[in-house]
C-alpha cells in the first residue's frame, strides 16, 4: 500500500471512532423556561433553532410534529428542532406572543429570521425551511 492509501484508511478510522464517541448530533431536543436561553437563544448563534411552540391536546401540532421531526433528521445538523409545551412553559409562550398552536419559529444568532403558523404539508415546511436556512 502507498502511503496516500494509508493515510486515507487513517482518516477514515479517525473518523468512525469520533462518530461513535462523540454521537451523532443532536438535532431534536426537548425545552423549557430555564434553559430556553440556552437552548435556543445560545445555540442559534452557531446552529439555526426552528422551535416548535405545541400542547399535547393540539390535533394540528400532532399533525405537524412529525414533518418537523423527519426533516430535523433529515437535513441531519443544518437545524436543531426544539419543541416547547406551552401549557408547562406559559412565560415562554407569552414571551413570544404565541397566541395559537402550532406556532413555528426559526432562530438564527438570537432572533427570529421566520415563522409560521398552523400545520402545514411537508412540501411547504421544506420551503419554509429552504427560505429561512439560506438553502
Amino acid at each position: 500500500m502507498e502511503d496516500n492509501e494509508l493515510e486515507e484508511i487513517r482518516k477514515r478510522k479517525e473518523e468512525e471512532l469520533r462518530r461513535r464517541i462523540l454521537g451523532k448530533k443532536e438535532t431534536i431536543i426537548d425545552v423549557n423556561e430555564p434553559d430556553f436561553q440556552e437552548k435556543v437563544i445560545e445555540r442559534s448563534k452557531e446552529t439555526p433553532v426552528v422551535v416548535d411552540f405545541w400542547a399535547p391536546w393540539c390535533q394540528p401540532c400532532l399533525f405537524l410534529s412529525p414533518t418537523l421531526e423527519k426533516l430535523a433528521k433529515e437535513y441531519d445538523g443544518k437545524f436543531i428542532l426544539a419543541k416547547i409545551n406551552v401549557d408547562q412553559n406559559r412565560f415562554i409562550a407569552q414571551r413570544y406572543g404565541i397566541m395559537s398552536i402550532p406556532s413555528v419559529k426559526m432562530f438564527k444568532k438570537g432572533e427570529i429570521v421566520g415563522e409560521f403558523l398552523g400545520a402545514m404539508p411537508e412540501p411547504h415546511v421544506r420551503g419554509w425551511l429552504d427560505k429561512n436556512l439560506g438553502n
